[in-house]
């Protein structure tokens, strides 16, 4: 049977350390502000560094520690916050007025943006908005819109905002926005009659990556992200396990960069003769095969930047059955 095998390696001569064959990490020991930290890694590598897997922790953790010089084990990542990016789940700009998108009745100290990720109810009292974990279990205000108009309806059953969301879309139109003082009123009245502070359609999820990358992997110390600012930037702490805390982007630390690196491609044929009993194709043998054949790569010196990977053949095995004529044609 023939089979192939891929061989991926990352150019050679780049230093540092990398997770991935793509990308390869860089610790600079220099103080710097988050802004400056940035142009510095955009300068002269990929980015600030994008941490989204457990994976790329534990290399930094390995790696970082006995780097630091001084007595600040932090280093900022590429993680931040616009903490005043809320937006409603209702995005048709043609919905809106003039100054609507933008009304926000906040109750007192409101937003205090405590979490990663925030969703707005309506207080039965004053018809002021407060923030919530959008993973709590409330009522919901949902909207019927007929061009500028909209008809606020309180949804029969409780559910966190994701569902909340998904259900008023299904059922009318999406969950309410609350446009002017006239709505903010009318939002109050179904408070009044829900179970609990019930959602509406304003949302903040705006952590992003310095690169662009979607958020959706956190490695946060106990009780954060806290830092009650317009603007949070992220640094991970190594006396810590690498956990990260969000504090002022104008404070002064080394940081972390990373870059993609060129990877090549080698394609090995493999031959086996097929033992009694094993199947080829069951997961379990091919990834053991994977791992032998990593095995006597590196006691021939291969580096850990490679990765090898099945190949599977059309009809989606890897090992495929060789036929006689072609043995005898070899």
């Amino acid at each position: 049977m023939d089979v192939v095998l891929l061989l991926i390696m990352a150019a050679a001569g780049l230093s540092a350390f990398s997770s991935h064959a793509e990308r390869q990490y860089h610790f600079v020991n220099e103080a710097k502000t988050m802004p400056e930290a940035q142009r510095y890694c955009r300068e002269k590598h990929t980015d600030l560094a994008t941490v989204d897997s457990m994976e790329v922790v534990e290399l930094l953790n390995d790696k970082l520690p006995n780097q630091f010089l001084g007595l600040d084990y932090s280093a900022w990542i590429g993680l931040y916050d616009y903490r005043d990016t809320w937006r409603w789940s209702m995005s048709d700009p043609s919905f809106y007025g003039p100054g609507e998108t933008e009304f926000r009745p906040w109750g007192y100290t409101q937003p205090d943006n405590t979490v990663v990720e925030q969703c707005a109810v309506v207080h039965r009292d004053d018809g002021t908005i407060w923030d919530r974990d959008c993973s709590d279990i409330n009522d919901a205000i949902c909207c019927d819109v007929t061009g500028q108009n909209a008809t606020f309806v309180l949804a029969d059953s409780q559910m966190n905002w994701t569902e909340a969301q998904s259900y008023c879309r299904e059922h009318h139109t999406d969950l309410a926005s609350v446009r002017n003082e006239t709505e903010k009123q009318l939002a109050r009245e179904m408070a009044v009659t829900a179970r609990n502070l019930p959602w509406i359609g304003l949302y903040r999820d705006s952590w992003k990556w310095s690169d662009g990358s979607n958020f959706y992997f956190g490695h946060w110390q106990e009780n954060l992200p806290n830092y009650k600012s317009r603007k949070a930037c992220v640094a991970a702490a190594f006396h810590d396990s690498g956990k990260w805390f969000d504090t002022n982007c104008g404070f002064k630390k080394p940081f972390i960069c990373y870059e993609h690196v060129p990877v090549s491609m080698q394609v090995i044929k493999v031959r086996v003769e097929k033992p009694n009993g094993v199947d080829l194709n069951d997961p379990a043998f091919l990834d053991a095969m994977l791992v032998e054949a990593k095995k006597n790569l590196r006691a021939q010196g291969l580096d850990d930047n490679v990765q090898l990977a099945w190949r599977k053949q059309p009809g989606g095995q890897v090992f495929k059955k060789e036929e006689k004529k072609k043995r005898d044609e070899l």
